[in-house]
This record gives C-alpha cells, structure tokens and sequence, in this order.
C-alpha cells in the first residue's frame, strides 16, 4: 500500500522543488534589477545634477525594466535610449529625469504629454503629479503602454490614441 503512494510523493516532492526553486530564482533577478535602478539614480542622476528628491523617489518606485521588451530588460537602467519597437525608443533614465525636473510638477497638477511612448515617463509624472494625460499615435505602443500602467495600478494616468500634433 505505501509503494503505490510513492510516486505521487515523488511527484509533490519535484513539483514543490520547482515551485521553491523559481521563486528563489525570481527574488534574485528582481534584486539584481533593484540594485540596477539603485545604481541608475546615484550615478547617472545623481551626479549629473538631479537632487530634487521627490524626483528622485518617484525614479525609485517605478520599475523601469517593466517599459522595455523582455529582451531588452538587461539594457533597461543603463545611460542609453533603448529600443521599444516601432522604431521608437525609451528615454535614457538622465532625460526623464531631466525633463521632469525641468517641469517642476506639483502633486495638485495635471500633466499632458504627448507621445506615450512605452509609458515610462507617464509613470513617473504619474508619481509627481495628480494626473497624466498621455496621447499616442502608435495604437501597439498605446496598449502596451496601457497595459504595463494597469498592472502597475497607474489609475491616475489616461491614455489617448491619436495624433497630439
């Protein structure tokens, strides 16, 4: 009777293996990209001059590798646009910084940005502002865009398809 029970064990046993295996895996790959978005704000923001903390935090809380194509991930939190297909790319982390910066949001304001792009810097004035109006004209990257801002419970940021010219 307890040999006819041994390959479910068996089976639960690898099963839970796994289960206990990929989610040790997954912790470490989500604390090596926390430590390249770490090292993104001391030295390519930090150093070139964006102190402004609120900045800063908000640069801190959005998970920038969520923006990019899987494949691209790695590139995500290096000094470089990266590409988001359709010939379009996400700022380097120093301009969305920079841009933000020089707009000076307030927590009262609301922000309209043409160009949604693959919803990166709409996340960050999204942690700046009250609300972020954002028009794209590439109906993909609207969706896409859209679809990481949900996940990421954006609900203060709404997106237009359409020409903002």
């Amino acid at each position: 009777m307890i040999s006819a029970h041994l390959p479910i064990v068996s089976d639960m046993k690898r099963i839970l293996f796994t289960i206990i295996f990929l989610s040790i895996s997954c912790k470490g790959h989500d604390n090596e990209l926390y430590q390249l978005r770490m090292n993104m704000i001391e030295t390519q923001i930090k150093k070139r001059g964006i102190t402004d903390q609120t900045i800063l935090d908000a640069m801190k809380k959005v998970n920038r590798h969520e923006y990019v194509q899987e494949n691209f991930e790695r590139l995500a939190y290096s000094d470089r646009p990266v590409p988001i297909g359709f010939g379009q790319t996400i700022s380097q982390p120093y301009i969305v910084a920079f841009m933000s910066h020089k707009l000076n949001v307030a927590s009262h304001h609301k922000v309209l940005e043409i160009g949604t792009g693959s919803g990166y810097q709409a996340a960050v004035l999204a942690e700046l502002s009250d609300h972020v109006y954002t028009i794209e004209i590439i109906p993909e990257l609207a969706k896409r865009a859209e679809k990481v801002l949900k996940k990421n419970d954006y609900d203060n940021i709404t997106i237009r398809i359409g020409d903002g010219f």
